[in-house]
């Protein structure tokens, strides 16, 4: 492992509290991800299963959990098989988990080798009445291939199809979006690696520097500090391409003049950093560019504050797209004019600001959670407002990770400079 995962009580903590919200009777079955090809041989980087890692905290491929808390034996209430490991997976493929790690980072005593799943399975489903299926239920999410989850949903309802079943989808978003103190010390290293990487980039970028470059120096910090990479394929947009909301290829040459568009974030131990920062090829911001940075940090600053606790998406984005619209009245972008005559399906600010301002972080970048519960103490947002001028070839978004408290707000990425005016001495120093 590069990192430094949380301490097993995290997972004991948990499983309990996805225990306390299964209905009687009932068992649970995780699975991680897939190993995904790329061709012939080869297999993509792997990523585990948020929901089996959250709850185990096992960072492994072929992995399942089982929780049924009604069983007899308590030994059977929290069971979990890993892959059997051995000399010549060792040699081949390097140190997997043993039983005794498996136990020791879990907090779970029975682990058992994944070829005795079907056995043990049968057993606890001749006591079990319903069984809970894990699914991918993010509203945004875009399933092309069938996951392990998937296939064992098929086979558990074709070989035991008297069983009720229900989801787990619906729990795993109630119990994740509020983070506990583990997971938001994990996600501050995440964002202050990701600090560390923007300064250093600070004092690269120039003009003739290419977008890939910039992506180089992100990667190379990252990896120093033990992070296995980006959170989500980086966006580094100069000029026009900062217009391009998700702007991948980061092929061009940053121009003298232009403003760079930098949306990355490192990730640590599965938890993710979600930072938007812009700044100039040249190291200072014309008079134009800095109105517009600074109507976007002040859309933003008016946004953090209805952050708070008993706030809700819905709501919070139309109060947000009021504060943009009056920005955008003062830059001349839009007119008393547009808004008259504006669809208030489509307002006339959203010609220039087409996004949404926050999303839930954690360990997806667009975490789980449902937006139309209220917010509360313990939940993790981006605040990320945006104006897009095609015509002039100039996008401005910034972005903080923010924890939402009784009283207030945590900033993970306070330590990360944001002002104007800071960021041209910190390139010119």
């Amino acid at each position: 492992m590069r990192y430094t995962p949380p301490s097993k009580n995290l997972y004991i903590q948990n499983r309990a509290n996805f225990r306390k919200l299964m209905e009687p009777g009932a068992m649970a079955v995780f699975h991680s991800n897939d190993q995904m090809p790329t061709g012939a041989d080869g297999l993509m980087p792997f990523r585990q299963n948020n929901d089996l890692l959250y709850l185990s905290g096992i960072d492994q491929e072929e992995t399942i959990l089982l929780i049924f808390p009604d069983f007899a034996l308590e030994e059977q209430r929290e069971v979990l098989f890993i892959k059997e490991t051995s000399e010549l997976i060792a040699i081949w493929h390097g140190h997997k988990f043993t039983k005794e790690e498996a136990r020791e980072l879990s907090g779970i005593q029975t682990v058992h080798w994944l070829s005795d799943f079907e056995l043990v399975f049968n057993t606890l489903m001749a006591e079990a009445k319903k069984v809970y299926l894990n699914t991918n239920e993010h509203i945004r999410a875009v399933v092309q291939v069938e996951t392990r989850d998937a296939r064992y949903a098929k086979w558990c309802q074709q070989k035991y199809p008297a069983h009720t079943y229900l989801r787990s989808a619906p729990l795993m978003h109630q119990l994740r979006a509020i983070k506990s103190k583990e997971e938001i010390d994990m996600m501050q290293k995440a964002c202050d690696i990701t600090n560390d990487a923007f300064r250093r980039i600070l004092k690269f970028v120039k003009p003739g520097v290419k977008e890939y470059e910039i992506q180089a120096e992100f990667m190379h910090e990252f990896l120093m500090q033990g992070s296995k990479g980006f959170a989500y394929e980086p966006i580094i947009g100069s000029g026009h391409n900062a217009c391009v909301l998700h702007y991948i290829e980061n092929n061009s040459v940053c121009q003298d003049g232009e403003v760079i568009l930098l949306d990355v974030g490192a990730e640590y131990g599965n938890y993710n950093a979600d930072m938007t920062r812009c700044i100039p090829v040249s190291g200072r911001f014309t008079k134009r560019q800095k109105d517009v940075y600074n109507a976007v940090l002040h859309v933003k600053n008016e946004a953090q504050k209805m952050l708070r606790p008993g706030n809700v998406i819905p709501e919070y984005h139309k109060e947000v797209g009021l504060v943009m619209q009056d920005q955008l009245l003062k830059l001349g972008l839009i007119d008393k004019t547009d808004i008259k005559n504006q669809d208030p399906a489509n307002p006339a600010y959203r010609k220039y600001f087409m996004h949404g301002t926050s999303h839930h972080l954690g360990l997806d970048v667009h975490d789980v959670g449902n937006i139309y519960r209220k917010m509360e103490e313990g939940m993790v947002f981006t605040c990320e407002p945006g104006i897009y001028i095609p015509e002039e070839s100039l996008g401005i978004r910034l972005e903080d990770n923010l924890v939402i408290r009784k009283n207030g707000l945590d900033n993970l990425m306070g330590n990360i400079p944001l002002e104007a005016e800071e960021i041209e001495d910190l390139m010119n120093a």
